[in-house]
């Protein structure tokens, strides 16, 4: 019976002494590295711009020999807006974007005897069908971008019983950007857009073809509807 209590009294010794060691050394903290969020640009967005456009107009009017064929270049002062989607895999960032703008620009044209304009060109509209490629750097965003584009102008040959004729065309344009989120659910952009198109016959008492051109530099405003940065990962 002595030795019974001999043995547990030792044991029970021996525990409290080993639980006592442990009380004097501290835990290890569980490593745990959190990440920065990175801003995350999946989502539709709606903004507005404004900026100036270039018309490199290129005007042939046969009938008056090499008078008739010339180039204008008249810069117009744009506003707009537009809508878009983005889809963002890891840094790569998949867009499309649909944009209308309105020209306020002058006419230009071909001078006659006594310095009068006898035809006239003047920008109305932009617009265009886009699709967008970029690179997402946190919260900046450099981008490409091409697709279908839409120009319309008035043209007016200042002869009598002529008026002026509006015409629609349809191109194409390329351009690139940058983007900017000052906050999760604001950006700014600026971008430079080109414009190219094909060439339309006027009719004022004889052909008159008109090829379009343009050279697009805007800034603007989105409104993201996106959740902005990603979910915090925690690493063990």
């Amino acid at each position: 019976m002595k030795k019974l209590l001999l043995a547990t009294t030792a044991l029970v010794a021996f525990a409290a002494g080993a639980q006592a060691a442990d009380l004097g050394v501290p835990r290890s903290p569980v490593a745990a590295a959190v990440v920065a969020p990175a801003f995350n640009w999946t989502g539709f967005y709606l903004g507005a711009h404004l900026g100036a456009v270039v018309n490199q107009d290129r005007v042939n009017i046969p009938g008056y020999g090499a008078l008739g064929l010339y180039t204008r270049s008249p810069t117009s002062l744009m506003v707009g807006g537009q809508l878009g989607y983005n889809y963002q895999v890891n840094n790569v960032v998949f867009g499309l974007e649909a944009d209308l703008s309105y020209l306020a620009g002058s006419r230009t044209g071909l001078s006659g005897n006594g310095g009068a304009e006898l035809f006239r060109v003047r920008p109305d509209y932009n617009g265009s069908i886009r699709g967008r490629l970029g690179f997402a750097a946190d919260r900046a965003l450099f981008y490409v971008t091409g697709g279908v584009a839409f120009h319309g102008l008035t043209a007016n040959f200042d002869l009598p019983f002529n008026g002026p004729r509006k015409y629609n065309y349809v191109g194409g344009t390329v351009g690139a950007g940058v983007e900017y989120a000052v906050t999760n659910n604001w950006s700014v952009r600026g971008e430079y857009l080109y414009g190219f198109y094909g060439t339309k016959t006027a009719v004022f008492n004889g052909p008159v073809d008109i090829r379009p051109q343009t050279h697009t530099f805007r800034v603007g405003v989105n409104y993201l509807f996106s959740t902005g940065p990603s979910a915090v990962v925690a690493r063990y």
